[in-house]
């Protein structure tokens, strides 16, 4: 098999030298790209965190840092890599930057937007926008019809509300396989599936996905 993989955290642009992120580093994405490699698939891996991936003969690494570079290595790679199937893992930044401003509510706002905004204004407001969801565009702008994994992260949720989301989420992208967790539990464990979930050990959840991958890829041939 030909997969790709996404994996790590975007940045989000305040200015040409700050910007917002998450906690993210990518290394579950990179253990299941160094599982899938190890089992002799071809695998590429788009990566914030190139360090976090062991060497493997059949591993191709790339690296991006913003949301703007990986949109634009996953558009490249998923409409001409010819890939039988892509999990996408990253944790993308869901909101852009629309503007930085000085100001209060009461008095108002003045665009303060500069390749470094000045640290002397008393406080800044940024305004977001919500970004594109790159996982709903795999399907739909580049014509994906291999097996899409998708990711799925929630705080603050049972763990039936969980199974939930996770299909929901699923069925909205499109997606064969689902994984989710919550913060608190993504040490220890994920739910796994489609329709039907499975709770996998944090350790054992490269192998399961890579063998859920498999399957469905044979299944089809």
């Amino acid at each position: 098999m030909n997969i790709l993989v996404t994996a790590g955290n975007t940045r989000t642009m305040i200015d040409r030298v700050r910007c917002i992120t998450n906690v993210f580093t990518g290394r579950t994405g990179a253990n299941i790209a160094v599982e899938a490699a190890n089992r002799g698939h071809r695998v590429t891996l788009l990566t914030s965190h190139p360090d976090t991936a062991a060497a493997s003969p059949n591993l191709t690494v790339k690296s991006y840092q913003t949301f703007e570079d990986l949109a634009a290595l996953m558009a490249e790679e998923v409409t001409s890599g010819g890939y039988d199937a892509i999990v996408h893992s990253a944790a993308v930044s869901d909101y852009h930057v629309g503007g930085v401003y000085a100001g209060t509510v009461a008095t108002g706002f003045t665009d303060v937007s500069a390749g470094k905004v000045k640290s002397s204004h008393p406080e800044i407001w940024l305004r977001l926008t919500p970004a594109p969801k790159l996982v709903d565009k795999v399907r739909t702008d580049w014509g994906f019809r291999g097996v899409l994994v998708k990711f799925k992260l929630e705080v603050g949720v049972s763990e039936e509300e969980l199974r939930e989301i996770a299909e929901r989420s699923r069925l909205h992208s499109a997606a064969d396989l689902m994984s989710a967790n919550t913060l608190d539990g993504a040490a220890e464990w994920a739910l796994v599936g489609a329709g039907e979930y499975t709770k996998v050990p944090r350790a054992n959840l490269a192998a399961e996905i890579v063998n859920r991958v498999e399957s469905r890829f044979f299944t089809s041939l």
